[in-house]
């Protein structure tokens, strides 16, 4: 499980890194520009601690992951991440209209690959703090 901890580390970081060409790839000067500052600045700093939670969430996965697996402090740890990701996991089905991807090659695959990416942070989250 240290192996599938570490490896959920570096999918976190790398992750958490995409999050840096969201506002290019999502067109958000365009986008963004018909809503008022307020919530214009909301997306930007919304994303960016999203991000940052992501990718310190990924470097103490990689950096202790024999404290996550082995110890009670990082067996409840585990159990809180696996219910973010479950929780994440549910937003993906339910929080996301089926109309931006239902139909769409790409989108679908995308949908897809990260609907199975959170049931795997789910369920080894889940399986550390079970053991």
């Amino acid at each position: 499980m240290i192996l599938q901890v570490k490896i959920i580390g570096i999918l976190l970081i790398a992750l958490s890194l995409m999050h840096l060409v969201f506002p290019k790839y999502f067109a958000w000067k365009e986008e963004l520009i018909r809503l008022s500052l307020m919530n214009r600045q909301l997306m930007y700093v919304h994303t960016f601690f999203i991000a940052f939670a992501v990718l310190l969430m990924g470097i103490l996965c990689v950096g202790s992951s024999e404290d996550i697996v082995q110890t009670a402090l990082g067996k409840r740890i585990a159990f809180g991440f696996s219910v973010f990701w479950a929780a994440r996991l549910f937003i993906q089905f339910f929080g996301y209209s089926s109309l931006l991807w239902k139909g769409k090659k790409f989108e679908t695959g995308v949908h897809i690959f990260f609907s199975f990416l959170w049931l795997y942070f789910t369920v080894i989250f889940f399986v550390v703090w079970l053991k």
